[in-house]
């Protein structure tokens, strides 16, 4: 068993085909034993409510009937279970059951059992409030400093929240610009509401405020809210995180201090009770759930959280304590005592899974048998290390592996005549006598696969030439075969070197690919494109790691995207879900450059040469107006060589369009190349910041222009503005970038330096933490301070900062993979998690 798996005290499955959220799950004592231990309480959509108190098992052995304390339908969705004193008159614990339109307070009492069927357990209905608006969520506590008791506050899907004061309704207040409803906690030091509303904020509201501001029968203000009688609804203090938000919590510290805790889609943030930041970490994974509480060491708070790769991660404040494997995705968390077991780690999944589990490892019980001991014979064991030495030494001599013998795809012998031919077959020879013998020579091929363009050539040392050198061969089913005959003979007057020939056999099989070779380069496979480059691909013996590399940069992007898909494939058929590619070397950009320069200068040229032709053009038109008025005029005048003029003129027209052409053709290939290495650069981008779908086709769309490259507009001003446009939008850092208009008119630019800058920008802000979206609100939370002690970039950067500072951030960091690139050679490193 590994290390970090959470290791199993007790579980169980829930009902069939029941789902379940991060409200279904609560653990207290609620049925007032007074004994400390916790109970689980959950209730799920289906409307089914149930209270356990699991008891340990042994391995192999599943839940105990009695550990079910009581199973009731209630026929409405259960979207919410908590557990206080919700009951007057009583300090007594009873539990609260929200519905989508009725909240519901019972108290859960045990009957002691005479029989073996053990205690009996049931609820009863204290009191229940019938809601006039669909309810989202709620929470509960002392709301105005009472003692004793525990309000609830529901927030409807709306955005209203109703207070309820145990048996009777309170008031109820709509917070202001809501428009859909987030989650929901209270403060009791502050004694505040703290939710997210959609504005992607964090806004805290005082009870006193909501209790006497003008009660909240519509949702428009009325006549009388206008006239100012009533106090308006403000709000204490907002934060503005940048992310929606998952869940809430609050732990206090103290009675002086407490902190909240926010839980967004991609990081998870602590503030104080005042709204401000006290840190913030940047998460890994998807989050689902989380829990903080507080820790043994004075000053700092452990969170669990639970992430959607089936992990459960303990931090204290920002460092990584412990990480531990679930059998299933969390949406709900929670620790209690369970049968004096302090700490047990309560999870549940959406589809019913609800585990009980603990962190560390099991004793091992095995222990060692105690070694007999001897007296050790010398002389004996002379012999025996005699023996195995010459053992050794037969083994060396003969190799150190036996060498298996390998079908091959295809067998070739070939027999030479043992007498001359009876006819000879010489021609055309240059010998003196009136007779040159010739020998027959029969090659047998036989297959033992399919086989194409199967070719042999032959090949003898010179004077002796044979009447055929090449043959065809088509093996189209396996087990063929094919007998070829020649004859050799002598055509020069001089003596051959040898009597040897050589015979080779070429063919190609329908998968593309020779056997595996018999070395221990295994791990390698090379590709030899059409065009003439090569590709190789080596996979590491030790890691999972791929590296990809070739002459040219452009060239890797088919095989890499290829090796992605398959490995994609790959590992969906073998049912693994959490499979994913990562990227950890240095972007590429100064080879990307390359290649942009590159496709600029052959527009340039394309500009020199077409305007170059025009010119040339006009004079040939010039030359022929004059020559036409000599020929028409009745008394002829000298040409004064402007026939030879035309003749040269026409010549450089010739050449002027045929340089056109070509320049165009190597445009298109430049294009080509361009684009395949722009496929390249977005895939590693997307892997190095594991960038969405929709961040991604946001990047195509800026970095792919689907026009073609004319003189008026081409590849470079058209990424050049779409680049600027999202630096200046979703990944600007101030209002002042915001504020700055792109040129509407986009022409040729004189170089490429701006292009390659804003490209340096743009990666260097997505390793900042930022991200590509098509609103403009996205950029407000770039000027926070993001995980890892990361500096915003100055605001002049996007005007004034040079290339070689900016690209200074991808060329100059260290390589995780402990390999020299090959010399020329470009080269990706890649990880797969």
């Amino acid at each position: 068993m590994s290390l970090f798996k959470a290791r199993d005290w007790w579980s169980t499955v829930l009902g069939e085909k029941e789902e379940f959220d991060q409200g279904c799950l609560c653990l207290a004592d609620v049925d007032n034993s007074g004994n400390g231990q916790d109970k689980i309480i959950v209730g799920s959509f289906t409307g089914y409510l149930r209270i356990f108190s699991p008891h340990s098992v042994k391995a192999g052995d599943g839940p105990q009937a009695e550990d079910l304390l009581l199973e009731v339908h209630l026929r409405d969705p259960v979207l919410q279970v908590e557990v206080g004193k919700f009951v007057s008159g009583t300090e007594m614990l009873h539990l609260a059951v929200l519905h989508a339109r009725k909240l519901c307070v019972y108290s859960v009492s045990g009957t002691l059992g005479n029989v073996d069927h053990g205690n009996q357990y049931q609820i009863k209905l204290m009191y229940e409030h019938h809601l006039q608006r669909t309810a989202c969520n709620m929470t509960y506590g002392p709301f105005g400093g009472i003692k004793g008791r525990d309000l609830i506050c529901i927030q409807s899907m709306d955005g209203m929240l109703m207070v309820f004061e145990q048996e009777s309704y309170a008031f109820g207040r709509f917070l202001p610009g809501s428009l859909l409803p987030g989650p929901l906690a209270y403060s009791a030091r502050t004694d505040s509401f703290i939710t997210v509303s959609s504005c992607r904020q964090v806004e805290s509201y005082k009870y006193q405020v909501l209790a006497f501001a003008t009660d909240a029968d519509k949702k428009q203000e009325t006549e009388q809210q206008k006239l100012g009688s009533g106090k308006r609804l403000v709000v204490d203090w907002t934060l503005n995180i940048g992310e929606q938000a998952l869940d809430i919590c609050i732990i206090p510290f103290n009675q002086s201090a407490s902190s909240v805790f926010v839980l967004g889609e991609r990081n998870f943030f602590c503030l104080k009770d005042n709204g401000q930041i006290r840190f913030m970490k940047k998460l890994d994974c998807s989050p689902s759930c989380f829990l903080p509480y507080c820790s043994v060491s004075e000053g700092t708070v452990n969170t669990l959280i639970g992430n959607h790769d089936h992990m459960l991660h303990v931090y204290q404040d920002v460092t990584l304590k412990w990480a531990t494997q679930l059998p299933h995705v969390p949406v709900a968390v929670r620790v209690g005592c369970l049968h004096d077991l302090k700490g047990v780690i309560v999870t549940l999944s959406d589809d019913g899974h609800l585990q009980c589990s603990y962190l560390g490892t099991d004793p091992s019980l095995f222990q060692a048998p105690k070694v007999e001991s001897r007296e050790l014979n010398y002389d004996e064991l002379d012999v025996e290390l005699k023996e195995l030495q010459r053992i050794i030494k037969d083994v060396k001599s003969q190799g150190v592996w036996p060498m298996t013998e390998r079908e091959d795809d295809l067998k070739v012998s070939a027999v030479v005549s043992s007498s001359l031919d009876s006819v000879s077959q010489a021609t055309n020879v240059e010998v003196g006598a009136d007779s040159v013998p010739s020998i027959t020579v029969k090659i047998t091929l036989q297959n033992r696969v399919v086989l194409q363009k199967v070719k042999l050539s032959l090949y003898v040392q010179p004077p002796l030439v044979s009447t055929c050198d090449q043959f065809n061969f088509d093996f189209a089913v396996p087990d063929m075969t094919s007998v070829v005959a020649f004859s050799v003979y002598l055509k020069r007057s001089y003596l051959p070197s040898e009597l040897e020939g050589n015979v080779v056999v070429s063919y190609s099989k329908p998968t593309d690919f020779a056997n595996q070779s018999d070395d221990d380069q295994v791990n390698v496979m090379g590709f030899r494109l059409l065009g003439g480059s090569r590709v190789t691909l080596l996979a590491s013996r030790t890691s999972q790691r791929y590296r990809i590399q070739s002459e040219q940069f452009e060239d890797l992007w088919l095989i890499t995207n290829e090796l992605i898909l398959r490995l994609q494939e790959y590992f969906e058929k073998q049912g693994i879900k959490d499979f994913a590619c990562s990227f950890s070397g240095c972007i590429p950009l100064q080879e990307y450059f390359e290649l942009i320069d590159h496709h600029f200068e052959l527009r340039i040229n394309g500009e020199k040469l077409e305007e170059l032709l025009s010119e040339r053009a006009v004079q040939f038109r010039a030359i022929q107006r004059r020559l036409l008025t000599r020929f028409r005029d009745k008394t002829p005048a000298p040409l004064q060589h402007l026939d030879t003029l035309l003749d040269g003129t026409y010549k450089q027209v010739m050449a002027l369009a045929d340089a056109v052409e070509e320049n165009q053709d190597r445009l298109l290939q430049s294009s080509a190349g361009l684009r395949s290495a722009t496929h390249l650069l977005i895939l590693l981008v997307r892997l190095w910041q594991k960038l969405s779908a929709d961040q991604t086709a946001i990047l195509e769309a800026a970095f792919l222009p689907l026009q073609e490259d004319t003189q008026e507009l081409g590849w470079e001003e058209t990424v050049d503005a779409a680049i600027a446009h999202l630096l200046k939008t979703c990944l600007s850092k101030s209002s002042r970038e915001q504020a700055l208009n792109l040129n509407s008119q986009l022409s040729i630019p004189k170089d490429t330096s701006r292009l390659k800058k804003h490209i340096t920008l743009l990666c260097d802000r997505l390793a900042k933490g930022g991200r590509l979206c098509l609103s403009t609100d996205a950029a407000a939370p770039q000027a926070m301070v993001m995980p890892g002690g990361c500096t915003p970039i100055p605001e002049s950067d996007l005007d004034e900062r040079s290339l070689e500072e900016s690209a200074e951030l991808f060329t100059n960091h260290k390589h995780l993979i402990a390999e020299t690139p090959v010399p020329e050679v470009a080269a990706l490193q890649g990880v797969l998690e």
